[in-house]
């Protein structure tokens, strides 16, 4: 092994939605020395390519860890993409920028985790962005990510029906997801401005912060496993043996990666890690408890004369299937034009996506073995419960019948995919589990808890339970699964752990 030639006071692995907060936010100090170890190509502030920018493209598959997964039963292998790029899947998702609900933090003190109130992270979704609208009682008008909340003159015609058409069925139509109320249908709010999505590299790393002389970012390097000296981290060792040592470590390679580096790391299910021939260092649930959220797209091609496609991005309906319980909405409908995905076609195209936001159900991610080129096998079991899919039926059937208002069949011509809709409900469960994908929104691999807890890897600020000096900041450590896009919530995170546990 050689030993690199920067030491740090603080090591970040990954530069995505939370590690480029923290870099930014602990380079702040100039006494810390901070290094930022990103897998994929770091671009500067400046050197991003168009296909980046462009918010109306969604996906990238050359800035992609090119994974799958298993989704369900009958959807045996789904694209997993996850952004492999300084900016993370920021760099290449769709812009949304829509918060966790007060309802899901709650959820998290139900799991003990019981200092994440929604009015303590109030404060910090505010400081994070800079939006000209909306209530001060609930937005930042000054921090570093731009969020803009589209109004009605900003869709297309196919968005608008699929509102009017959702009000029509009784739906509240919402000004702002972001305010005080959620259960409605509106136009979605965006990190997006002049059809430039703005990443968390692109707002957090500027050249202003990349000149602070104790901040180093590099990319191209991918971290195999942390190294230890008893029960504290010094430092990771890359994949190409090189070793970076560090005070504190800092795992923010989301929640496939950080978990990948963990089990590397002989933390994790210890038969499991056995078998792979690594030694244990702690028998921790470390991907034991992967969520993220059963996406089904029904996609129809527009008709001659309304086949404007962007902004991709529109609207949603944010609501309760008639399972949901406690105030939870579990349903999201998203209209939207896939423009560029790869898994879709393109053209004229509008897309009426339904996702189960808040399953029962939960995946796993483990190793087949300890090189870290490989990928971890991926299993999200989705609609894993019975609840799960009738409630997914149910979101499923409401898009359909969103379709077919009178609002909304002026703009739509034919079905693309699937091919049918049928009425039965077991016939439609099973077109549904057939065609399952990835909303992308993964969480909950090294979970927020109490040392007690049979979930918990972490505690409250990201402190790997038994260890010193090793975090993890990133949605891995989200408790569980919340009814919301997750890009604002991980930047929030990253905000306050980096505000409470290095700044106070």
């Amino acid at each position: 092994m050689s030993n690199s030639v920067e030491p740090a006071d603080v090591l970040i692995v990954g530069g995505g939605s939370a590690g480029a907060v923290l870099a930014a936010r602990l380079s702040e100090n100039p006494a810390r020395r901070v290094v930022l170890l990103e897998a994929g190509p770091d671009y500067g502030p400046t050197r991003f390519p168009a296909a980046l920018l462009d918010a109306d493209r969604i996906a990238d598959l050359d800035h992609d860890w090119g994974y799958t997964a298993r989704g369900g039963r009958l959807s045996p292998e789904v694209a997993a993409q996850r952004g492999k790029v300084i900016g993370g899947s920021s760099a290449v998702n769709v812009g949304a920028a829509h918060r966790a609900r007060a309802r899901d933090f709650a959820g998290w003190a139900e799991q003990g985790v019981d200092d994440w109130a929604f009015t303590d992270v109030l404060p910090y979704f505010r400081a994070l962005e800079n939006t000209p609208t909306g209530h001060d009682e609930f937005h930042g008008r000054s921090g570093p990510m731009p969020v803009r909340q589209l109004t009605g003159a900003d869709l297309t015609a196919a968005h608008s029906a699929f509102i009017d058409a959702a009000v029509a069925y009784g739906h509240k139509r919402i000004a702002d997801f972001n305010g005080s109320e959620q259960d409605g249908v509106g136009a979605f709010a965006v990190n997006v401005v002049d059809g430039v999505r703005h990443n968390s590299a692109l707002v957090y790393l500027t050249a202003e912060v990349r000149a602070r002389p104790n901040l180093l970012v590099r990319g191209g390097v991918t971290v195999d496993r942390v190294l230890f000296r008893g029960t504290k981290a010094t430092g990771v060792v890359t994949a190409d043996g090189a070793v970076h040592h560090a005070d504190d470590v800092i795992l923010s390679a989301g929640a496939y990666g950080s978990a990948a580096i963990l089990l590397r790391s002989g933390i994790g299910p210890a038969a499991d890690l056995t078998s792979l021939g690594i030694e244990p260092r702690a028998d921790l649930p470390v991907g034991q408890h992967l969520q993220d959220h059963p996406f089904f797209h029904t996609i129809y091609t527009l008709v001659p004369g309304r086949t404007q496609t962007s902004p991709a991005l529109g609207a949603l309906l944010w609501t309760a299937s008639s399972e949901a319980t406690d105030g939870d909405l579990d349903l999201n409908i998203v209209a939207v034009h896939p423009n560029g995905a790869p898994f879709m076609p393109t053209g004229g195209i509008f897309a009426l996506s339904t996702a189960l936001v808040l399953p029962d159900a939960h995946g796993t991610l483990r190793l087949v073995g300890r090189d870290p080129m490989t990928q971890p096998v991926i299993d999200h079991n989705f609609l894993g419960t019975d609840r799960d899919r009738r409630r997914m039926l149910e979101g499923v059937r409401l898009a359909r019948e969103l379709a077919r208002h009178p609002a909304l069949t002026p703009s739509l011509a034919d079905l693309l995919i699937p091919h049918e809709l049928p009425d039965d409900a077991t016939q439609l469960t099973r077109v549904i589990e057939s065609g399952l994908a990835i909303y992308g929104h993964a969480t909950s691999t090294a979970p927020m808890g109490t040392a007690d807890s049979p979930r918990a890897v972490v505690d409250s600020r990201g402190a790997v339970h038994g260890f010193a000096a090793l975090r993890v900041v990133d949605a891995s450590i989200i408790p569980s699964s919340p009814s919301s896009v997750t890009n604002l919530t991980t930047i929030m995170l990253a905000e306050r752990i980096a505000d409470l546990v290095y700044t106070r």
